[in-house]
């Protein structure tokens, strides 16, 4: 029987983690471990530091290579560094799936300092420890708690709702009135006659001047400060430049981020068409300037860049002033009317379906202006107009139905300046006309065609109803009724 073979003598550690440092980890926690197992234990710790150190030699890379001298290397070259920080141990270690340590930091680096050599172990050599600072709670308790800010998150809040801003803290705060004056103090300074009423009068347009410009000052900026002046000289009538005029209408016409300056134009516009109306008879300069008025109007509702739906209640009035006003400059009345008539009907168009209520109320306006007894022809002759800018049906429903070419036709039957007035009703008529190749005219001695006659007659007047008879098909339309419906 063979005897076993002795074994050789127990091979020194040969690795770079020293056995006496597994002992001193060993005995700090009460264990005692001979000096195979520390030797095992050495050799497995120096396997995990350096799987760890070539783990940690590329950080964040996006390809494994399979050749251990490639993986050893792989972080650090990705990293693009030379020098190991603490954070490259951090992330090797979560890739491994190891806790990290926690405290060292690469933008904190750990102070060592070395203890003092102990005389019954003198061959335990030099020992380095880290410092750790000494924290005082008390002092702690006493400093001023510091209060973490919230994180970055979003929320949504209404900065106008229809050209108001609401009063939130999100929003900036509303420009502050100045105090008003007593009520009493303020009608005995009204009723009186003297130097202190003069003075409280002065006084409250100086402030009112002085609050609208500091507004103008905090709302508009300065480049559209000078915008607006520049476009104000430009359109105005002493300015007889036609291209800059052009251009400034262009301009509106065109350019977006006007939405700010949008309110100052409107009053501006308001302004001029009041000061033009205001006096009893308008010369060749009143009418150029309710010219351009007009125009700015028009050139702002064709900006599809600007919200106007909240400025509605002051376009309309400059529009409808100029429409209906009674004495116009001869030599503009038409071109006025039939301009304020077409930025009547673009309003309509654009804004009748978000307000239902906006065609119905101007057509009220417009039928009252033409059918009211004591009316000039002049507003008669807008509201015409205006009803043709509105639509067939209103021209149906102000001119034939409502008995509106009945009360031209008597105010013009014995009047020599009638001709505009006469001309706008057969325009609003034209409105009605079908398109036919071949005109033919009511025969009185049909008798088909001289009821159509008198029923033209009985709804519009001897004048409209002759002047209408020379197209059947024409008078027919405007009746409603078609050919066949006749014949039955």
């Amino acid at each position: 029987m063979s005897k076993p073979k002795p074994r050789g003598p127990q091979t020194q550690h040969t690795g770079v983690y020293k056995i006496e440092a597994i002992k001193d980890a060993a005995e700090s926690l009460n264990i005692n471990i001979t000096d195979v197992v520390a030797s095992a234990l050495a050799s497995d710790v120096e396997y995990r530091i350096h799987q760890a150190i070539e783990v940690s030699a590329a950080l964040n890379t996006l390809f494994f290579l399979h050749n251990d001298n490639q993986e050893a290397t792989r972080f650090m070259r990705h990293g693009r560094r030379t020098t190991m920080t603490t954070s490259d141990i951090d992330q090797a270690f979560r890739v491994l799936n190891i806790e990290p340590l926690y405290g060292h930091t690469s933008t904190n680096l750990p102070t060592f300092r070395k203890a003092l050599p102990f005389p019954h172990v003198a061959a335990a050599g030099p020992v380095y420890f880290v410092e750790d600072e000494e924290i005082d709670f008390d002092r702690v308790l006493r400093e001023e708690k510091i209060t973490l800010p919230k994180g970055v998150s979003w929320t949504a809040h209404w900065l106008a709702v229809e050209g108001v801003q609401p009063l939130i803290p999100e929003n900036p705060p509303a420009i502050p009135r100045e105090p008003e004056v007593d009520a009493k103090k303020t009608e005995t300074l009204a009723n009186g006659n003297g130097p202190l009423a003069q003075n409280a009068a002065a006084k409250r347009q100086q402030q009112q001047q002085q609050q609208q410009q500091q507004l103008v000052k905090q709302v508009l900026s300065r480049e559209l400060q000078l915008y607006y002046s520049r476009l104000t000289e430009s359109l105005l009538p002493p300015s007889n430049d036609f291209a800059k005029r052009t251009a400034a209408l262009a301009s509106l016409r065109n350019d977006a981020g006007l939405q700010a300056l949008l309110p100052y134009l409107i009053r501006w516009v308001g302004e001029g068409v009041v000061g033009s109306l205001k006096e009893g008879m308008q010369s060749e300069n009143d009418g150029k300037i309710l010219e351009v008025m007009m125009d700015v109007i028009s050139a702002l509702l064709e900006n599809n860049t600007l919200f106007v739906e909240p400025y509605l209640h002051q376009i309309l009035p400059p529009v409808l002033s100029t429409l209906l006003h009674s004495t116009l400059p001869p030599s503009h009345a038409t071109h006025l009317r039939t301009t304020a008539s077409q930025t009547l009907s673009r309003v309509l168009t654009q804004h009748s379906t978000t307000y239902p209520s906006l065609s119905p109320r101007i057509m009220k306006t417009l039928l009252l202006a033409l059918i009211s007894p004591g009316k000039s022809k002049g507003t008669r002759e807008g509201a015409i107009r205006g009803l043709v800018g509105v639509g067939k049906e209103a021209v149906r429903k102000g001119l034939v139905e409502g008995g509106g070419a009945k009360v031209v036709e008597s105010e013009c039957r014995n009047s020599a300046d009638a001709g505009p007035l006469i001309n706008s009703v057969m325009d609003a008529l034209r409105v009605l006309q079908p398109t036919t190749d071949m005109i033919i005219s009511l025969d009185p001695n049909n008798q088909l065609d001289a009821e159509v006659l008198a029923q033209l007659r009985e709804l519009l007047g001897d004048l409209f109803a002759m002047r209408v008879a020379e197209n059947a098909a024409w008078a027919r339309k405007i009746l409603g009724m078609s050919r066949s419906d006749e014949e039955l």
